[in-house]
Parts: C-alpha cells; sequence; structure tokens
C-alpha cells in the first residue's frame, strides 16, 4: 500500500513501484488544512489510482482539532493520524470503509505500507533531532523499515526524483505550505541548508555518509546499553529493583541513568534527579506520568504509580470468591475435625464462631495494629513491615481484612491471634489467596 499525497516524491513512488510490477494499492489523507488546495489534491490521487488501475482508499481528517485536543502541532497530529489510518487499512483489511473502488484484480492484504521519504528528508530530520537534543537515537535519521512501515526512496536525492519525474513525463501537485518557513521543516530547508552549503558545499552528501555510520553506531550503543541493564536489573513482580552501588560504579553513569528511565516516560532533565536519589535517604522519590522511582535503602525500585484512592470491599457471609487487585480469596467454611492447617502464608485459618460478616477487604492505612500470630500486644503495621524488611511500594500493595474496625487478617502474611484455632475451635473459616 503506497501513502501517496500526489507531491513529487509519492508520484515517482508510484510510477517506480508501477514500473517494478508490484502489485499495490494507494492511500490518500485529507488533512482539510488548505481549503480547496486539499480537495484538488485528493481528486488528483484518484485519479493516479484510475491511471494505474489500483485500489484507492481516501480518508478526511479534522485535523486543527485532533491537535487542540491532544495538545499537539498540526505536524504532529497530521503523523499520528495518517500512521493510525495506514496500520488501520492493513489490518481491518479488505473490510474497509474508506475504498472508493475495487479495481485491483488482486484483493491480497497488503504486506507493507510503503512512504516517499526520501535523502534530503533524512537529512532534515537528523539535523533538526540534533538541534533538539534527541541523543544517538535521533541522528540514525529515518529508519529504511520499521514493522510493516518502508521506505525506499531514501537513498535517492529530490533532485534526482525530480529527473525521474521529468524523463517519465509524470505530472504532480505542489503543496503551497511547502514555501512556508512557519514550519520548523521548511526553515531548515529552506534557510539553515543552503547556508551551511554555502561553506560546506558537500554538506549534504556528508550528512547523509554520516547517517549511515550514525545507523551502525546506535546498534552499538544499544547493545551496549542492554547490556548495562541486564547487569543492573533484578526483576521482582512488575517491579524494576537496581542496586545503588552497583548503578554508582557504571560509566558512563549519567548516560546509563538516562537510558534506563527513558523508557518509563522519564525526561532527560530527571537524569540528574535519579542520580541525587542515589545518595540519598531512604523513602525519597520521582515520578514520571506513569512511573515511580524510589529510593529504599541500598535499592532503586521503579515501579508503577499506585492509584492512592482507599479502595474497600465488602465480603459477606454467602461471599465465596473475591476478585480484587492482588489477586482472588477463595472463602470456605469447613468442619475443624476435617481441616489439615496450613503454614503457608497465603491461607488464613481462622476460627470462625469469633468472625462475624460482614467483612472489609481494604488497603492499610497509618496508625492500623493488629496482635500478630504467637504474642499477646499489640503491634502497629508499619512497625511490622518494618520488622519484616518490606520496601515502601511493597507496603503501598499490602492488604488487609477488618471485622468491626479489628484487623484478622494481613492479606498473604500474618493472621491476628486473637482469631486463631484452638483446641476448642469446632468451624474454621479458610481464606486463601490466589
Amino acid at each position: 500500500m503506497l501513502a501517496v499525497s500526489g507531491g513529487l516524491d509519492s508520484v515517482v513512488l508510484c510510477e517506480l513501484c508501477y514500473q517494478s510490477n508490484f502489485d499495490f494499492a494507494i492511500a490518500h489523507c485529507n488533512f482539510q488544512l488548505r481549503d480547496e488546495e486539499s480537495d484538488r489534491d485528493e481528486k488528483f490521487v484518484q485519479q493516479l489510482a484510475e491511471k494505474y488501475n489500483k485500489e484507492f482508499f481516501v480518508k478526511k481528517f479534522d485535523t486543527k482539532n485532533y491537535a487542540s485536543q491532544n495538545k499537539v502541532s498540526i505536524q504532529v497530529a497530521a503523523r499520528e493520524l495518517r500512521y493510525e489510518w495506514f496500520h488501520e487499512i492493513v489490518d481491518r483489511w479488505p473490510v474497509i470503509d474508506e475504498r472508493i473502488n475495487n479495481k485491483s484484480a488482486n484483493n491480497q492484504r497488503p504486506t507493507a505500507i510503503l512512504t516517499a521519504h526520501h535523502q534530503n528528508d533524512n537529512i532534515e530530520t537528523v539535523l533538526m533531532n540534533f538541534f533538539k537534543g534527541t541523543g544517538i537515537a535521533g541522528l540514525r535519521g529515518i529508519l529504511p523499515k520499521q514493522e510493516k512501515i518502508i521506505r525506499p526512496l531514501l537513498f535517492a536525492k529530490k533532485d534526482e526524483l525530480k529527473q525521474f519525474a521529468e524523463e517519465n513525463n509524470l505530472n504532480w501537485v505542489e503543496d503551497s505550505s511547502n514555501e512556508s518557513d512557519k514550519y520548523s521543516r521548511n526553515y531548515f530547508r529552506h534557510q539553515i541548508i543552503p547556508l551551511i552549503e554555502q561553506i560546506y558545499p558537500a554538506a549534504i552528501n556528508n550528512v547523509a555518509e554520516n547517517v549511515d555510520r550514525f545507523r551502525d553506531v546506535e546498534l552499538l550503543y544499544q547493545q551496549s546499553i542492554n547490556l548495562h541493564k541486564k547487569n543492573l536489573f533484578e526483576y521482582k513482580g512488575d517491579e524494576i529493583h537496581i542496586p545503588v552501588l552497583k548503578l554508582k560504579k557504571s560509566i558512563p553513569l549519567d548516560t546509563i541513568v538516562f537510558e534506563i528511565i527513558k523508557p518509563f516516560n522519564f525526561s532527560a532533565k530527571q537524569t540528574e534527579e535519579v542520580i541525587n536519589l542515589l545518595d540519598s535517604e531512604s523513602g525519597k522519590y520521582i515520578q514520571s506520568s506513569t512511573h515511580r522511582i524510589l529510593k529504599n535503602r541500598n535499592w532503586l525500585i521503579i515501579s508503577l504509580n499506585q492509584n492512592q484512592s482507599s479502595q474497600t470491599i465488602l465480603i459477606e457471609k454467602d461471599d465465596k470468591l473475591i476478585v480484587f487487585e492482588k489477586g482472588e480469596l477463595f472463602i470456605n467454611n469447613i468442619s475443624a475435625a476435617n481441616c489439615k492447617l496450613s503454614t503457608v502464608n497465603s491461607i488464613a485459618t481462622l476460627d470462625a464462631d469469633k468472625i462475624k460478616f460482614p467483612l472489609l477487604l481494604r488497603k492499610w492505612k497509618q496508625g492500623d495494629y493488629f496482635y500478630p500470630l504467637g504474642m499477646e500486644k499489640k503491634k502497629k503495621l508499619n512497625r511490622f513491615f518494618i520488622d519484616n524488611k518490606l520496601s515502601q511500594t511493597e507496603k503501598e500493595k499490602v492488604w488487609v481484612i477488618e471485622m468491626n474496625k479489628k484487623i484478622i487478617w494481613i492479606v498473604g502474611m500474618r493472621i491476628d491471634n486473637r482469631f486463631k484455632i484452638l483446641p476448642s475451635t469446632k468451624q474454621i473459616l479458610k481464606i486463601e489467596l490466589k
């Protein structure tokens, strides 16, 4: 499937695919940003599809509204909209609402989505990324292939595409917005690069050659980062634990920390904050939109942000199964004579005669206390957690079952001594966490 705007680059892509005898369809996005000109482009591309006798897809987008709602630029909005739609066409094939005709003799699902990005586009992207500070990944430029997206014209300069078009008597439409320097890419194209070429005439060729080198450099870079992560990461459930002393010895520390935190939506500016955590007291943390990095003794712990709302679930007498965020609770009332007591922490066996329903399943909170099994004195849960060396994130995941403001079980950890099984117990309430 070819992404075709109607401009020079995508028209050349169509002709090359046609001359190469590829079976293809054509997709066109009407972003409705240039009034009559946008409709002109749509009509031109439809005529192009008719010329090649190929299936044609078109969709109109309310790009300005999308950009406003998602607080992104028009360029970002257009990019997100078009790639989402391209994948939608392929994923929903062949049931497509935006199909204009059905001329293709072969109705097979497209195996690739081709765009007409060329070498000049790539050079502009690399220079823009360099000044934006996107790091080594930005210097590799536009990748020739990303999953189903393929960009087969990256080898060719713009003037080479134009020469090919003229030699093959191809027509195309001009996008008037390409002349405006209000867009960053156009400013680089019309102002920055020509100035550079006055000093370094071979600048375009040199940058193009460097893009290939940067792509290899980035592969080596990622291999090294992956080795550091493998050496540092310890996975515990859905958390990542990183030993502080080992991380502090890593060189270069700033770069390694940045690459560690980047996948969890932390910014480059937060790198220094994470490094400062290494020497901070236990309990300090920083957050991104999705994750938190916590200093816990000699560890940094990366975990999802926790919902701080105090969720509570009522357990009635006849309930046999309770599902909550920690897992499932299976509840049974059985005869003491038929019960084989378990010592595993995931099973609570309580004297049923001492239990009065309803029970309350909730997250623990500061000030909670209970009488740990085997002890006659009460203990605050926070103290109990410290004694059991729970990290801050582990504490946040603790649930309790409460009866009349008395905690009968710290779920998955310890029951309250007041509700334990005695020789006189006749009925047992068994609660199992899975």
